[in-house]
């Protein structure tokens, strides 16, 4: 009788998440994601790599030498906050964003001061020709002799160029545009994008350059391509911002050598990008006067306090189903201090019409915010502006009660260096050493807070 023999380990495994299928999917049913299945080789019969000769002896960790690690500032003083001081040598950074948010534009500045600093700088340009990087670089007045460009889409010739130039300095833009001939697939795809990465991390580790990688974004915001790109990387940033705002936001999502709980500010000009050391003139409204319907708060984005101003308009609606329109801020989140303002203030809004949105564009997402939200909503109600030089900072309960937040402090602080005079705090903050130079003002619950804050 013939006997059936049966697989001792799955078919087929996913390359990114690890997730097995006895036959062949297109969809990965653990991590989602498409085109990553592949059949899995035989399982060998023992260990298939034996202990080799040592090339190089363990080195007492006191004894290893720092100085290959010395950071070298990029002259871009928002950059060099979210790097932790500028590119390592042999670092490989990884820089994703939606088309035309400015990666390019940045990448042209660092290396046009890269190359006045005495260093060479090669730019691959795999998406645009070599004639559009040029009127680019003239415009935000990037023409230096030391920045190589190369307009290539194979592996082997950006190798090749790197073999040739010797640069300090390499940025590859993008990497879905190059291809390796000894990968089957089209540009972009899963296993292209992952053998073209490791090629490219092995030449900048070996080299000791400073390499940056610009990626693609999918619909949803993350960064396209396998997942192993993000950890074979040392740095991997987030540059983003609306088409309709001058403002971006850089952020680092893992940094091997610093936090990442940094955020960098820049504002897209006529003449390229540039740095935004302070950007509270962004985000706050210099009203002459105080106008009803409005209230600064100062938020958290990561390690970095930002100002924010809500604006708020409620008027009486002549439909049966009012209109709740928010743009910055979570429309839930309007939905709750509108409940709470009618339960526990006494301020009934649920017959008019509500718009909530920040000055500026920003977005605003930390409860932290919830205060100043209230007090803008409770103004607009009454048509009776809040106290001119205050702001806010605090969470709502449900019960109307004023909750404690992160860094309360620091917030404090840069509410002071942006020239407030009083900020409303949480209770809980009237025992902490809060700065000088301004008046704290600790609230219980919202109630207290809107007796403050807007006066009779």
């Amino acid at each position: 009788m013939a006997t059936s023999t049966r697989r001792s380990s799955p078919g087929y495994r996913c390359t990114e998440c690890g997730w097995t299928a006895v036959k062949w999917v297109g969809r990965c049913g653990e991590c989602q994601s498409w085109g990553t299945v592949e059949e899995a080789g035989a399982p060998a019969a023992g260990p298939a790599t034996k202990a080799t000769s040592v090339t190089v002896a363990a080195t007492p960790l006191p004894d290893v030498s720092a100085a290959a690690a010395t950071r070298a500032p990029t002259g871009v003083g928002e950059l060099d906050r979210v790097l932790g001081g500028g590119f390592v040598p042999g670092a490989v950074v990884l820089l994703a964003g939606e088309p035309g948010v400015g990666k390019s534009t940045l990448l042209l500045d660092v290396a046009a001061r890269a190359a006045r600093s005495g260093g060479t700088v090669l730019y691959v340009s795999g998406e645009e020709s070599a004639g559009q990087i040029r009127l680019r670089a003239e415009r935000i007045g990037a023409l230096e002799q030391e920045v190589l460009l190369a307009a290539e889409t194979d592996l082997g010739a950006v190798l090749a160029h790197l073999d040739q130039a010797s640069p300090s300095l390499v940025m590859i833009d993008s990497i879905q545009t190059i291809a390796s001939a000894q990968v089957d697939g089209a540009p972009g795809g899963v296993g292209q994008v992952r053998e073209v990465s490791a090629a490219l991390i092995q030449a900048a580790k070996t080299r000791g350059v400073p390499m940056v990688l610009v990626g693609h974004v999918t619909k949803d915001g993350s960064v396209a391509g396998p997942r192993i790109v993000e950890h074979l990387v040392d740095v991997v940033c987030h540059f983003e911002g609306d088409q309709h705002s001058t403002l971006r936001l850089l952020r680092a999502l893992k940094n091997r050598f610093g936090s990442v709980d940094e955020v960098g500010c820049f504002q897209l000009v006529d003449t390229g990008i540039e740095s935004v050391a302070d950007p509270s003139g962004l985000f706050l409204s210099r009203e002459s006067r105080p106008v009803p319907g409005t209230c600064p708060t100062i938020t958290l984005d990561g390690k970095r306090p930002l100002p924010a101003e809500i604006q708020a308009l409620v008027a009486p609606s002549a439909l049966s189903n009012p209109r709740r329109a928010t743009s910055g801020v979570d429309g839930s989140r309007v939905a709750m201090l509108l409940a709470v303002l009618h339960r526990r203030v006494g301020l009934a809004m649920a017959s008019d019409d509500v718009y909530v949105s920040p000055v500026g564009g920003a977005r605003v997402t930390e409860p932290a915010a919830d205060v100043a939200l209230a007090l803008a909503l409770a103004s607009a109600r009454v048509d009776r502006p809040v106290r001119a030089g205050w702001a806010a900072i605090g969470e709502v309960a449900l019960s109307g009660a004023v909750r404690p937040v992160s860094a309360t402090a620091q917030r404090v602080a840069e509410a002071a260096r942006l020239g407030f005079t009083d900020v409303i705090v949480p209770e809980s903050a009237a025992a902490a050493r809060l700065p000088a130079g301004v008046r704290a003002h600790p609230v219980a619950n919202l109630a207290q807070a809107a007796s403050l804050a807007i006066p009779e």
